[in-house]
């Protein structure tokens, strides 16, 4: 059974540096995607003849909650024409997707999976009751035409099975009919059982496949969290098994797998698709929702406040296909892509760099992890993740000001109407926890409020930056959720032109960024010093970091990887020093577009 039950968008309220990033968001692309993308202004989806598959429903994904999240009144009328528009061409036996009928055996149902799923996504945040009755006819529609052979599972649908339990589980939990049930089971036959296909995990290729797309896996890390209590199975942690797996052969140090498609190894030159990137944070968020353990919050963490701002530009109009550990340039290769199965322009800043579903899908990311603040259980509310938020329900009011991660206080308000137990998830590599300035044991914080109390919890805790090792005799420095990187100054080479119909103007045009300084070091010990600042008005800030490690390095021959000229060398080709040791200044990974993350040992 679900541990906890995720509240709704009127019911939280992101406040601080959470909001401010996700007004950023709405500034920039994901606010402006349905004025300035063909594939979203001109869809199919709406009556136009643009792409009618999965850029639209991946839009709004992100669209509509950051739209109710911030009270928009515009975004949310916006967000309204798209639901209206897929609405109104519902067909009468369900049907929802924009092809003609005699389509249908050919159509990808991965459409009809996900806009089920971003149609519980409006309910959620908008309460409209039309929602309901639509999603129930399309998921009987699916069944029907699944049951009589119409159509069957195969390609993108196949393989992401498991996303249309989320609607499944929302129209069976209104209307409990067996149909649903057999659905899920339906789907899960038809569908891909990654369980059988963990060897081909562990050795990467130049080939591109269904059960190594980085996208998939990343997705399919929750299926047994989203299905087992439909199809009646117990819970039996499958997850962690395939994330130990994924991670040993694949993993990268701000819990992503490289996949430039598909999995590529542990090299920190390999790149990891911005896809994978939110699609990882919603899995997370999904498994730490369902089983309660703190280590798919903590996860969630690593990846919301490293991966993601490093893959996308402070003002939030381009972003990367790709991103790599260890990025010394964003240049398009002149010649042959050093990725496996991307092309060689798949790493550069941009509005589709490489291919277009990036450009829809990574709006989910921030709004998605707002939504993820709190959860509750009955009479009793957890601070899942302790970001800058306010909640406010019939029972419950409760606010968080905090910098964190930036900064270890968490400053709780909590107001009860009704009988409530709080508990503040206290972080595992949180150290000398103090509570309202007495100390605690580091384990989680809970409290009971009766009706009409007010309590206040300020607790305090240090982070200490550590060196983690990483393959190849590389290390990396991780201080609690944050890791480290060694920034490299650079300049852009705008690129402003038109293809395939796809205008790149600015601020969305394409960027090169060409380094302007060295980048080739290793650590001279392991003396590490966490200096703060304070807070500008861009959290993850490429220029005023509001944290920072200094540390000792020496200049080594790392060299490049061979035939490029814009890549580092997997592993240095040297690792003694060429010089004394010098302090330098390391930046949260999140606030470094070019950066060294994993470095040897200067010896």
């Amino acid at each position: 059974m679900r541990k906890w039950e995720c509240y709704t968008a009127a019911e939280i309220q992101p406040r601080g540096w959470l909001r401010r990033q996700l007004e950023i968001q709405a500034q920039g692309l994901s606010g402006h995607l349905d004025k300035v993308w063909p594939d979203v202004r001109d869809s199919a989806w709406i009556g136009g003849e643009r792409e009618g598959w999965e850029r639209v429903p991946y839009w709004l994904d992100g669209f509509v909650p950051l739209a109710y999240l911030l009270e928009d009144a515009d975004k949310i009328a916006r967000a309204r024409r798209y639901i209206d528009a897929i609405l109104q061409r519902q067909q009468p036996d369900g049907w929802i997707c924009p092809c003609r009928e005699d389509e249908r055996a050919t159509y990808d149902t991965w459409a009809v999976q996900l806009i089920a799923k971003i149609l519980v996504v409006y309910y959620e945040c908008s309460g409209d009751a039309r929602i309901p009755d639509a999603v129930y006819r399309i998921l009987r529609n699916y069944y029907e035409l699944l049951m009589d052979g119409t159509i069957s599972l195969s390609s993108w649908a196949k393989a992401r099975w498991f996303e249309a339990m989320i609607a499944i589980d929302f129209t069976y939990r209104r209307t409990p009919e067996d149909w649903l049930r057999q659905l899920a089971a339906l789907l899960r036959r038809q569908g891909t059982d990654y369980t059988t296909l963990t060897e081909r995990w562990k050795r990467p290729i130049n080939r591109w496949a269904y059960e190594t797309h980085i996208v998939n896996l990343a997705m399919m890390l929750k299926y047994e969290a989203v299905s087992c209590d439909l199809l009646g199975e117990a819970y039996t942690d499958k997850a962690e098994e395939l994330y130990g797996i994924l991670k040993a052969y694949n993993g990268t140090p701000v819990e992503l797998f490289t996949g430039d498609e598909c999995l590529s190894g542990l090299s920190p030159i390999q790149g990891s698709e911005l896809c994978s990137v939110v699609e990882l944070m919603y899995s997370y968020e999904q498994l730490y929702a369902y089983t309660g353990d703190r280590k798919w919050a903590e996860r969630l963490e690593v990846i919301a406040f490293n991966a993601l701002p490093a893959t996308i530009s402070e003002d939030m109009w381009t972003h990367q296909y790709l991103q790599m550990s260890n990025q010394i340039a964003c240049e398009a290769f002149p010649g042959k892509s050093l990725f496996r199965t991307n092309g060689s322009e798949a790493h550069l800043f941009g509005l589709e760099p490489h291919f277009g579903c990036c450009t829809a899908n990574f709006n989910q990311g921030w709004p998605k992890l707002a939504l993820s603040a709190f959860l509750h259980s009955g009479d009793t509310v957890i601070s899942a993740l302790p970001i800058p938020s306010r909640l406010s329900t019939e029972a419950v009011t409760v606010t968080l000001e905090t910098a964190y991660p930036f900064v270890n206080r968490l400053h709780y308000t909590i107001e009860a109407r009704k009988a409530t137990t709080f508990t503040v998830r206290v972080p595992s590599f949180a150290k000398k926890l103090t509570v309202n300035g007495k100390a605690r044991p580091t384990a989680d914080v809970s409290v009971t409020l009766s009706a009409g109390e007010v309590r206040e919890l300020v607790l305090d805790f240090e982070t200490v930056p550590v060196l983690e090792a990483r393959p190849h005799g590389l290390h990396c420095m991780r201080c609690g959720s944050l890791v480290f990187s060694l920034p490299i100054a650079y300049e852009k080479r705008m690129r402003e032109y038109e293809k395939n119909g796809v205008e790149r103007k600015f601020p969305y045009c394409d960027y090169e960024l060409i380094p302007t300084e060295n980048w080739a070091y290793g650590f001279a010990d392991g003396t590490l010093r966490v200096q703060r600042a304070p807070l500008t008005d861009v959290p993850f800030c490429e220029t005023a970091p509001p944290i920072t490690v200094k540390a000792l390095v020496a200049p080594i021959d790392w060299g490049l990887e061979d035939g490029y000229e814009t890549v580092c060398a997997k592993v240095p080709h040297s690792t003694a020093p060429l010089g004394s040791a010098r302090e330098v200044t390391f930046y949260p990974y999140g606030c470094a577009k070019l950066r060294m993350t994993e470095l040897p040992m200067a010896k």
